[in-house]
């Protein structure tokens, strides 16, 4: 569990991600729709990890290998617009599988 400023930070890469990810989806995200599910920040702020779910479009491991591709580009719109935070945190994306595994779980049930 980080403190209440790391939880904050985190909210605020969460929100710019996502309105990054909406204004660039052609170019960025191939057509596919990305949803910035959780964001967890280092406790010295120096990285962060943001998981992603992705629907309708090209395969998930593409859209992730032309995201991290462009990691410059996203890191550099997020930096603009946190203007104080004095430094921005290097973003990794990792997909997040969790609703993959909820609906397989889900299916399990019914059977």
């Amino acid at each position: 569990m980080g403190s209440i400023r790391q939880n904050k930070i985190e909210a605020v890469i969460q929100t710019e991600l996502a309105v990054f990810f909406q204004r660039h989806s052609a170019e960025i995200c191939l057509g596919a729709m990305v949803t910035v599910t959780i964001v967890r920040v280092t406790s010295d702020l120096s990285h962060a990890r943001c998981f992603l779910s992705i629907f309708t479009g090209p395969d998930k491991q593409t859209v992730l290998e032309n995201i991290n591709l462009n990691k410059g580009k996203v890191r550099l719109d997020i930096g603009k617009r946190l203007k104080n935070m004095r430094k921005i945190p290097n973003l990794t994306f990792h997909i997040d599988d969790s609703i993959d595994y909820a609906m397989k779980i889900d299916e399990l049930l019914k059977k």
